[in-house]
């Protein structure tokens, strides 16, 4: 059966494109579009879409406060498709914040060549919408829509007592290397709120676009008790410390004199990723051997699932979300057939099952 997808832009230009790109997939339909939230309501009710893609700056009702209505009355699959300016990306990062499943980036110019370029990437992200299970997300603060902590100034972080920091001195340095797609942003805030603040290192790859994962690394730093922050070549992977690889860079784990660091680097996409999950196993599986845990959690597709073996292999500890927790089951799912993962938990058991990870002898 075809999935059904309803859009909603003020731009007629928008819906034009979109229908054009769609109007040969066999297994898609485009059951109608808007141009406001007001006129979507209406037609949704009538006809329920498995998959909305819907746009952020429009009159009237907003893109966001439209996505949190539905999340609030009868969640549907959302994608948001929008102009990722600075401002965007933020409002952008609340709506996954709200529930919507993923958010992909159009340009101002050059619309329908960049969707005709990208035609498999917007079909398949589709796809995995409708499969999806979307989780009404975080209410929106009573100041206005811009998350209050992302506009707040980051907490004061207290430091490791002296006992404690003692301790991991002399300890050996054990990473973590974390990987997630659609449904990652708020999977992973689910367990980076939950770790100390002298926590394990921890390096993550989230399939974001290019300039996006700064202001989603801002986001977190003001959740978190560690420091999180976008990751630059040559930081060091230290305790307290989460790095997030750039839009549209890979990132690897290296090593230097017992310590570990990341490397930024450009390529070819890698399972049409770029950041892909799979280059950071790879790496971690290279230099860290036993020494490493690698997570894995909700998205579509197979990225990051023989970059787990790898490391499995390899003698380090490789943990999956479980299918009930996932937004998408894809990732893990591929991780575990591949025979790559030594234990399969739920979303709510990750922040555990680190701190088991860094007290191990």
């Amino acid at each position: 059966m075809a999935v059904k997808v309803y859009v909603v832009d003020d731009s007629a230009v928008v819906r034009q494109a979109i229908q054009h790109l769609l109007q040969d997939e066999r297994d898609i339909e485009l059951i109608g579009s808007a141009p406001n939230a007001m006129l979507a309501a209406v037609a949704i009710r009538k006809r329920r879409p498995d998959v909305l893609l819907l746009d952020i700056e429009m009159p009237g009702m907003d893109g966001l406060t439209f996505l949190r209505q539905i999340m609030d009355e009868d969640p549907i699959p959302t994608v948001i498709c929008s102009t990722l300016s600075t401002s965007g990306s933020q409002v952008a990062l609340e709506a996954l914040a709200s529930g919507a499943v993923a958010v992909m980036a159009k340009p101002r110019m050059g619309l329908k060549q960049f969707l005709d370029e990208s035609r498999l990437e917007v079909v398949q992200t589709l796809k995995a919408a409708a499969a999806s299970r979307p989780r009404a997300g975080a209410k929106p603060p009573a100041g206005g829509a811009a998350s209050a902590a992302s506009a707040a100034p980051a907490k004061p972080r207290p430091a490791p007592t002296q006992a404690v920091a003692g301790v991991h001195a002399l300890s050996v340095n054990k990473p973590v290397v974390m990987g997630a797609s659609t449904g990652g942003t708020q999977a992973l805030e689910a367990v980076l709120t939950r770790l100390p603040v002298d926590c394990p290192g921890i390096a993550i790859v989230q399939h974001m676009p290019e300039n996006f994962t700064r202001m989603y690394a801002e986001r977190l730093n003001n959740l978190c008790a560690m420091e999180v922050r976008e990751a630059r070549s040559g930081d060091r992977l230290q305790r307290g410390t989460v790095l997030i690889a750039p839009g549209g860079k890979h990132m690897q784990l290296t090593k230097s004199v017992g310590q570990y660091f990341v490397k930024v680097l450009d390529g070819p996409p890698v399972n049409r990723h770029k950041p892909s999950v799979d280059v950071l196993f790879r790496s971690a599986a290279e230099v860290a051997g036993k020494d490493v845990m690698g997570i894995i959690l909700t998205g579509m597709g197979d990225d990051g699932a023989r970059g787990m073996k790898a490391m499995h292999d390899g003698g380090a500890r490789t943990v999956a979300q479980d299918e009930a927790s996932c937004v998408v089951f894809g990732m893990p799912m591929e991780a575990i057939k591949l025979g790559g993962v030594d234990d399969v938990r739920p979303l709510s058991g990750m922040a555990d099952a680190i701190l088991r990870f860094d007290a191990r002898a």
